[in-house]
């Protein structure tokens, strides 16, 4: 496991992750597959609308629930 501060998957962004932004791509991956972005604050709207518009986005969830549920 890393100590490191998670980072916010939004292209430039360097702020700490606070979300987990859960998805599929269903023309790639198998219905159960979840791949995930990080999101800020400031940016999970917009990584949520990004991923939504495709149908792609499936869950968010704050980062340290996800971390707990991972048993990371």
């Amino acid at each position: 496991m890393s100590d490191e501060t998670p980072i916010c998957s939004a292209k430039g962004c360097r702020a700490a992750a606070v979300w987990v932004l859960a998805w599929n791509n269903p023309k790639v991956h198998t219905p159960e597959r979840r791949k995930t972005w990080l999101a800020c604050e400031e940016h999970r709207e917009h990584l949520s609308q990004f991923l939504g518009v495709r149908g792609f986005l499936k869950d968010v969830v704050a980062f340290d629930e996800w971390r707990a549920a991972e048993g990371a």
